[in-house]
């Protein structure tokens, strides 16, 4: 698989200074969690799950989450399970090339449990979820994960979602973090990436961010996206992925602001329609908040519909002016460090403080690749639309 692998050929060698390279489940952890991009989370309830993870996938969707735990009634969980491992069985057996499967489990006992059902299947699982992540909560997932590696042969990754109270509670977060980060420091080579529960925080508070605003927007929810990435994504070779929340609407709303979207890039043949549409279905919040998770420190994003997943890949990836200043940063003669203007002769490039800029620049460039000089995000997300 790989990142806009469903847009031609000839296409892609029009839009890319450098392609997107291709991987496997079994590439390096690096990869894979660089990789992730938009994920696309699906109840397991769905009787054509499995066509509709091959419909994703031809898409350009590379990471989906089948979900076990809230998208589903309590009530459905022993026959969403029949059903996940159904579908999984139909999978296995059509042959067929995959994203990233990963599922999300409610109780530690589902892990092993789950694995054992797979049977042959297990090879399409990458791993699992683990909802309500602490310390306490979180170990039990880990050693089930651990215990279901062995058990079936298959390497598998979690994914812990950090979204319960105690984390976003001022008085326990200190405690609540320091917790995570040493449970997950002892599973660090299962660990793929952390992904926020931004919705579980916004309950509880009884808060629910509208299609006008980001989830920066909400300060209680920035504060503790914040704390998150100072504390679990370093870049002194300690940290982990974060991947962005969620975002809620993909209809059209009422609104109170001004739509986001500026015009100028849209200006050229029907990139005109193409900023209406995105307006009309509040994707233009989606585009403001994918950028501010960039800006924040996070990568990829949880997603609960597929016209969320070609704005996060086209915002992914590397402009050919990122890829031309973070070549330059980490060229051999300037490991002594300096100050040097930018090729593009707008900003200054200082090696050592950008060193890690350009590090992380680099390992998204080679899952998104780099874009053409003259190729633009309004470029990227009309090729990645197209079917």
């Amino acid at each position: 698989m790989r990142h806009f692998g469903h847009v031609p050929p000839s296409v892609r060698e029009g839009l890319f200074h450098q392609e997107p390279r291709e991987f496997t489940a079994d590439s390096p952890a690096a990869m894979l969690s660089a990789g992730l991009g938009a994920t696309l989370y699906s109840p397991a309830t769905r009787s054509r799950l499995a066509d509709d993870v091959l419909k994703q996938a031809g898409r350009g969707v590379v990471s989906m989450v089948l979900c076990l735990e809230d998208s589903i009634n309590d009530s459905e969980v022993g026959d969403a399970e029949t059903n996940l491992v159904r579908q999984f069985l139909d999978l296995d057996a059509r042959g067929a090339e995959t994203p990233l499967l990963f599922i999300r489990v409610r109780e530690p006992e589902q892990i092993p449990d789950l694995a054992r059902r797979l049977g042959p299947a297990i090879r399409l699982l990458s791993g699992f979820v683990l909802p309500k992540f602490t310390e306490e909560r979180g170990t039990p997932f880990l050693e089930a994960l651990v215990e279901a590696e062995n058990a079936s042969g298959r390497k598998l990754y979690a994914m812990p979602v950090l979204e319960s109270p105690e984390l976003l509670h001022l008085e326990t977060r200190t405690a609540t973090l320091t917790g995570i980060v040493d449970t997950v420091g002892k599973y660090r080579d299962r660990v793929l990436a952390l992904r926020l529960g931004v919705t579980d925080f916004c309950s509880a508070y009884g808060l629910r961010r509208s299609p006008d605003m980001t989830a920066y927007d909400v300060r209680i929810v920035a504060g503790v996206i914040a704390d998150v990435v100072n504390v679990l994504g370093r870049a002194d070779g300690s940290g982990f992925t974060i991947t962005g929340p969620v975002w809620e609407y993909f209809r059209l709303q009422e609104r109170m602001f001004k739509p986001q979207l500026r015009r100028s890039p849209f200006l050229e043949g029907r990139a005109e329609d193409l900023r209406t549409e995105l307006i009309e279905h509040d994707l233009d919040g989606l585009l403001r908040e994918i950028a501010l998770d960039q800006a924040n420190g996070l990568l990829g994003k949880t997603c609960i519909h597929p016209s969320h997943v070609p704005p996060v890949h086209a915002l992914s990836v590397v402009s050919h002016e990122e890829f031309s200043d973070a070549q330059d940063i980490l060229r051999p003669e300037r490991g002594g460090g300096g100050v040097l203007r930018s090729a593009y002769t707008n900003k200054m490039n200082e090696v050592k403080p950008h060193r890690a800029w350009a590090v992380r620049t680099l390992q998204r460039a080679e899952v998104f690749g780099v874009a053409r000089e003259d190729v633009g995000f309004v470029d990227l997300l009309t090729a990645g639309l197209a079917e």
